[in-house]
């Protein structure tokens, strides 16, 4: 009888092991691990293929010395723009030199473009620095209710910036909707270009049916960290603005008639007090492709 209850211990003991190693070896690679997932998008707009690399959510964390890891690996895609959606570094953190040193890295690379991130938006009203003016001295274009019209590769395209939930303007007569914002996006979308916008916040884009409402051909976004904790078979646990099992944290979303997409990346770090979970640092690679190249 001893011998059969120590097997059964043995075993339930090796069992208690292996899940602690796979949690352990899961918990470090979600924080010190990179990934790149990447997708196309076939386009009318074009006639030769943009290479795009979004980067989001790095809230200070570091990929050797200096980002020096995640500046290789962003290199090695060989982007021409690279669109930063906000949250390089923490509010409640003084620090700005991880994320003015990312972006001079990667401003070394492609034209670096960037919105900001409700922790930018905090930080700079907490400790009352520009942070758009160090993220410009970097080298990188911020963007903040602002558009460029820009040619690469011979496409023209029209790239924008806006912090906000951007809902759409049926809104404006409940008082949930900003003024201002429509203001921008009904300006933004009036244009035969095709339209990139980076906003940080996506909530409003795929619950509010806001990529359906706005004439916004794609949309860049972060802030949901994927979900925090990824559970397989069912994803994201909890993600800001859109509460426990989202169902929307990371992905490709697209309009009812699929002609406009939104990009929303799992992003680089978190925040949270619980840790990110089989959840590991994304950096998302986007090929634009000419629609005929696609049949």
């Amino acid at each position: 009888m001893k011998s059969k209850i120590g097997r059964r211990f043995n075993i339930l003991l090796i069992f208690f092991l292996i899940i602690v190693i796979l949690v352990g070896t899961s918990f470090y690679q979600s924080k010190h691990s990179l990934t790149c997932t990447s997708y196309s998008i076939l386009i009318d707009e074009i006639k030769k293929s943009i290479r795009i690399v979004q980067i989001t959510d790095l809230h200070n964390s570091m990929f050797g010395e200096k980002n020096h890891d995640l500046v290789d690996l962003v290199s090695a895609q060989s982007p021409d723009l690279i669109l930063i959606t906000g949250d390089l570094l923490n509010s409640d953190d003084d620090r700005v030199d991880i994320a003015c040193d990312l972006i001079s890295g990667l401003c070394t690379i492609a034209p670096v473009y960037v919105s900001l991130g409700n922790h930018e938006v905090e930080y700079q009203e907490k400790f009352g620095v520009d942070i758009a003016g160090m993220y410009e001295e970097a080298g990188a274009a911020v963007l903040e209710k602002e558009y460029v019209d820009i040619s690469i590769n011979g496409q023209q395209l029209r790239i924008g910036g806006i912090y906000g939930y951007c809902l759409p303007a049926e809104y404006l007569s409940t008082g949930e909707a900003a003024p201002e914002e429509c203001r921008f996006l009904t300006e933004f979308q009036n244009t035969e270009r095709y339209t990139i916008l980076m906003c940080h916040m996506p909530a409003c884009w795929i619950v509010n049916d806001g990529i359906s409402e706005w004439d916004v051909d794609c949309v860049f976004a972060g802030h949901a960290h994927g979900g925090q904790i990824r559970i397989p078979f069912i994803g994201g646990l909890w993600a800001p603005d859109q509460g426990w099992f989202p169902g929307k944290e990371c992905g490709l979303y697209f309009s009812d008639d699929e002609s406009k997409v939104m990009v929303l990346s799992r992003g680089l770090g978190s925040t949270e007090t619980v840790p990110r979970l089989n959840n590991i640092p994304e950096v998302v690679i986007v090929d634009f492709m000419p629609k005929e190249s696609g049949r």
